[in-house]
């Protein structure tokens, strides 16, 4: 028998809870199987359920954070290994978020207009911007609130990134930088289901056209003023370079994260003397913008970075 707390939150019985643990791995092993990179959503929920801090409150002490020697976010904790996956989904009734950049999709997200909003669904809305130029039948996957999920391939070169009402008022998207609530999941007790084509189709043509961002002109090298006039000097000149060199390699979709190990190594000289902190933070901040990060994700990720070196410190001999 399932019975509820006063705020409404399900409480069930141990025959049930194992019933839904099933429903919900079988959901990550079926998705996982696709090669669609998987990670654990809160119980009933449709946040990630880990890691429980922002990269820019990153202190180490998770697990996966201090393995990796940095924060490490839900997209880069998403996975395709059964055995991981099965560890995870034994643990709690974890909900199945899908990290659409590594798996690469992108989801059209059609929403149901709230209560007292009257504005035209989303799958009205999308219609009418497709104006005659319908996509293929493609995997579908149905919402909660009954909205609808349009899953695609993303297209050959660099991938789209999330979009909230580019192409119509509630009508998103979800890219590289996103993830979308898998089927099987259930958040508020409504269930995500699989409708439509069994088979993902390759996003068309015109929508390809409208979510990808202008050109920008291509950023120069991130050039590095250090003296080198001693062997001290030469070190940290090095240090520098190659995390700047890191950086400016990442991939999308991994550059901030890249800019937080980049910190925290530079935080670590900062700590030891051998670099100024303003130097660093200059530094940083403009290979960020070089790269296309925003300015206030660059500022708060740096900050984190710093703060988390300086618990390291790291001498350079003279």
């Amino acid at each position: 028998m399932t019975t509820t707390t006063p705020n409404g939150t399900a409480i069930y019985n141990l025959r049930e809870r194992r019933s839904i643990m099933g429903d919900l791995l079988d959901a990550a092993l079926t998705a996982a199987g696709r090669g669609w990179y998987v990670f654990p959503l809160r119980p009933g929920d449709k946040r990630p359920a880990f890691p429980g801090h922002s990269a820019a409150g990153c202190d180490l002490s998770d697990r996966w954070c201090r393995l990796h020697d940095g924060h490490v976010g839900w997209q880069d904790r998403a996975t395709i290994d059964p055995d991981r996956i099965r560890r995870a989904w034994s643990a709690r009734p974890y909900n199945v978020g899908i990290a659409c950049g590594p798996s690469g999709l992108l989801v059209v997200d059609l929403d149901q207009p709230k209560p007292g909003d009257d504005a035209a669904p989303g799958t009205v809305a999308f219609a009418a911007v497709a104006a005659g130029r319908p996509g293929p039948a493609t995997f579908t996957v149905t919402t909660g609130r009954g909205g609808t999920h349009l899953y695609y391939r993303q297209p050959a070169g660099p991938g789209l990134r999330n979009s909230a009402g580019v192409l119509a008022r509630l009508v998103d998207t979800r890219g590289h930088g996103g993830y979308v609530v898998a089927a099987g999941s259930v958040v508020n007790g409504n269930p995500y289901t699989a409708t439509g084509a069994g088979d993902v189709a390759e996003l068309p043509g015109w929508l390809v056209d409208r979510l990808r961002p202008a050109s920008t002109p291509a950023s120069g090298p991130v050039r590095v003023a250090l003296a080198a006039h001693d062997r001290q000097s030469r070190y940290v000149a090095a240090a520098v370079r190659r995390q700047l060199t890191h950086l400016s390699g990442a991939a999308q979709g991994q550059r901030n994260h890249a800019l937080f190990v980049s910190a925290v190594a530079l935080g670590q000289l900062v700590a030891g003397g051998a670099l100024p902190e303003h130097d660093a933070r200059v530094l940083l901040e403009g290979a960020a913008r070089a790269v296309g990060l925003g300015e206030s994700e660059t500022v708060r990720t740096v900050a984190s970075g710093l703060r988390v070196g300086a618990m390291r410190p790291r001498a350079v001999a003279a």
